[in-house]
Order: structure tokens, then sequence, then C-alpha cells
């Protein structure tokens, strides 16, 4: 049988670990070619309403946010900019992910950025015991309850998602 290779620490577990958070953790094979939250939900064998994925936007006043949303579903910008406080928001340029957030595309995770931006999560994770985000790593997930994840980032819950 085959070890399983003890998974590297990211920096968002490094910061819950060292806030006495307990999680728990998920590894499944990246797809270079796919690197979708809702991969990652088919390859864990969970719903894709529990996988959620971590997006960066730009407001109309320069300022950056981030919204924490179910895997399968699409940003509502207008939703999403009157959450913020701004006009509009848009999706920064998948370039600039690491230079904001340290995290790269794939594996942004709402813990543990350069910087903590404010940060909003979809309603619909209350629906859960627990979700599972980006570890900030490709293919590894943290599980955690969403008011932990909340708390910790010092998120909101809204709606936040096309219908």
């Amino acid at each position: 049988m085959a070890k399983k290779q003890k998974i590297e620490k990211t920096n968002a577990m490094r910061q819950l670990d060292s806030a006495g958070i307990e999680y728990e953790m998920a590894e499944y094979d990246v797809d270079e070619e796919d690197l979708s939250a809702v991969h990652a939900a088919q390859e864990l064998g969970v719903s894709e309403d529990e996988i959620f994925k971590t997006l960066v936007t730009r407001g109309d006043n320069g300022a950056l946010n981030v919204f924490v949303i179910p895997s399968a579903a699409n940003l509502d910008l207008k939703k999403a900019a009157s959450v913020s406080g701004n006009k509009r928001i848009e999706m920064i340029h998948v370039k600039e992910i690491f230079d904001l957030t340290g995290y790269i595309r794939g594996g942004c995770s709402p813990i543990g950025m350069k910087k903590q931006y404010p940060t909003f999560i979809d309603e619909t994770a209350v629906l859960f015991e627990k979700i599972y985000f980006s570890a900030g790593k490709r293919g590894v997930q943290i599980i955690l309850a969403p008011d932990i994840l909340a708390e910790f980032v010092g998120a909101e819950f809204a709606d936040l998602t096309k219908e």
C-alpha cells in the first residue's frame, strides 16, 4: 500500500495553527488544464456546493476585495460591488494574483494573503457544517466551519452569486 506523503504546511495552515484553530485537509490530483474548484469537487467526491473558490476583485475606489463563492457559481459583480461599498468592481488580472495575494491561480486561499483584504463569503456557506476552500496550494483544500472561517478573516456573509 502506497504511503500518503505528508502535506507541506501552507501559510493558511500555519495561520490557523498559530491561532489554535482545528481544521481538516483534503488532497486531490491537480489537472493543469482544469484548475477549477469544480474539478476539485469532482476529484474529492463532494458536492460542488460545498467547495468554495476564492476570487479577488478591484473596486472603482482602487481597493481590493475577496469573495468566497461556491465552485460552480458565478460572482454577481453588481451584488459584489454593492456589499463592498463600490459602484462597480472587476476581477483582478490573473497576472496580478501572485503579487497581490502571494498565491497562484488555482491555489488562492482567503486565509494568509499578503494583506488581509475585506472578505465576503456567499451566504450559502452557512447551509453546511463545513466547507472546503483552497489551502493556498493547488491540490490541497482546508475543511472548516464557515462561521469559523468568517470570524478568522473578518468576513461577512452576503448574497454574492448570479441566479
